[in-house]
């Protein structure tokens, strides 16, 4: 029988996935198990296993090929006992009997050369271009021969958000058979220079290390940032964290560390202050109405990834431990699925871990702040008593938060990062578990 082989759905907020590889190839047979394809969304890698033997008569789609969840991207056999057991999905997605004809895959239009009338000529060799730099060009109306006019930084001539967007800054001097804009000469311009490098072992960024910086290049040049900083004396939640965290691990069978008290306190400052908790869309501010806190974690490759405890303002600790201890074993494993690190409304960085005083984090697009957090640390400190100032030993920790300044100013960041202090610092030592 014959079958489509769908692009699957990887996780409810997923609508589109990269082709990184096929493993099986042409007119090559498998079994029940073998891996098909590998698939990414987002910075997750998935992998799309067969449920039954079958042979791979056709691929529709290649490698770094973008495909929308539900395009048929190959055309496999498998055998009549398939049938007889309603076996019809062959992979995770649902795979349907292809008793139509088949259809011509989606791509983007060849590259063009440029006409005679015009000097201008192919600048990067690589046409294949990622959903948001596509997304980019058809918010400022670039063909696909503009594009590809574009000089491209990235691995293989890969061309980067930064890339567009530098282009754009200096005023689309490439356009296809349009006249060249008039460059603002009161605007600034990055000054192309030319620096040694050095010599040196040379490393190519993996795929989601390339990802990671395009993120933080695109956010640095979306986002204004500003950071304000405040002090938090955290003596009575480390104390309380202490004495409770071997009868909280008997009781509910989870570890106790400080990022569920953490990820609690801020989802009660961001529902004090709920504008922090947004994102830009053009003129526009969307104040999001679930409070879902991404927590910065390491990967064992030494990246980054922000899995997700959604709607923590309506959980409780143990239901907090539990879904963080979760996420950060699947960050260990490297099992994170695409909808554990979808939907972030607000994000934290606990640089204490690595031993920082504290950071000056860059914000998680698309959102409007990110707030890292110090190392906890004694020392001496002078406090009120009843006796008068006394100089006691307490546990110290700073708090940085970076803010777009386009929608956030200093009064709104200030006060809100006072308050997740304030939290902090109102830590009750009586609370039960």
């Amino acid at each position: 029988m014959t079958f489509e082989l769908k692009m699957p759905k990887m996780g409810e907020s997923i609508t589109e996935g990269t082709i990184i590889n096929w493993l099986i190839a042409e007119g090559d047979s498998f079994d029940e198990g073998d891996i098909i394809l590998e698939v990414a969304t987002d910075k997750v890698d998935n992998e799309v296993p067969a449920s039954a033997p079958g042979i791979l008569v056709k691929t529709l789609f290649q490698a770094k090929d973008v495909v929308p969840v539900g395009e048929v991207i190959a055309v496999l056999e498998v055998s009549e006992e398939v049938k007889s057991s309603n076996k019809t999905n062959v992979s995770s997605s649902a795979v349907e009997t292809s008793q139509k004809k088949q259809k011509t895959p989606k791509r983007p239009k060849p590259v063009q050369q440029a006409s005679a009338s015009t000097s201008f000529s192919t600048s990067n060799s690589n046409t294949f271009f990622s959903p948001l730099v596509l997304e980019i060009a058809k918010e400022h109306h670039i063909s696909f021969e503009e594009l590809a006019r574009i000089p491209a930084t990235g691995h293989e001539g890969r061309l980067r958000k930064s890339d567009v967007f530098q282009y754009i800054e200096e005023g689309r001097p490439y356009k296809f058979a349009q006249p060249v804009a008039e460059k603002d000469p009161t605007a600034y311009r990055i000054p192309q220079l030319q620096f040694d490098k050095g010599k040196g072992k040379v490393i190519e960024m993996d795929r989601m290390r390339q990802m990671i910086a395009d993120h933080m290049v695109y956010s640095k040049h979306t986002s204004p940032h500003v950071t304000a900083y405040v002090e938090a004396d955290l003596t009575n939640m480390v104390n309380w964290r202490n004495a409770n965290k071997v009868a909280f691990q008997e009781k509910y069978g989870e570890r106790l560390t400080f990022t569920p008290l953490f990820v609690e306190a801020v989802a009660k400052a961001v529902k004090d202050f709920p504008n922090i908790n947004a994102s830009v869309d053009g003129n526009n501010i969307i104040v999001k109405e679930d409070i879902n806190i991404g927590m910065a974690t390491a990967l064992p490759s030494g990246n980054l990834i922000v899995p997700v405890v959604k709607n923590a303002d309506t959980k409780d600790l143990k239901t907090i431990a539990s879904n963080v201890n979760e996420l950060a074993g699947k960050a260990r494993e490297n099992k994170l699925a695409g909808d554990d690190i979808k939907g972030s409304t607000f994000t934290i960085s606990n640089v204490g871990t690595f031993g920082s005083v504290m950071g000056t984090p860059i914000i998680n697009q698309p959102e409007v702040a990110i707030l890292a957090l110090g190392i906890i640390k004694k020392r001496p400190e002078v406090i009120e008593t009843e006796n008068g100032d006394e100089i006691a030993i307490r546990s110290m920790m700073y708090l940085s938060l970076s803010f777009d300044h386009r929608v956030v100013d200093g009064f709104l960041g200030g006060s809100f990062v006072r308050r997740v202090a304030d939290y902090f610092e109102q830590f009750d030592i009586n609370r039960d578990i």
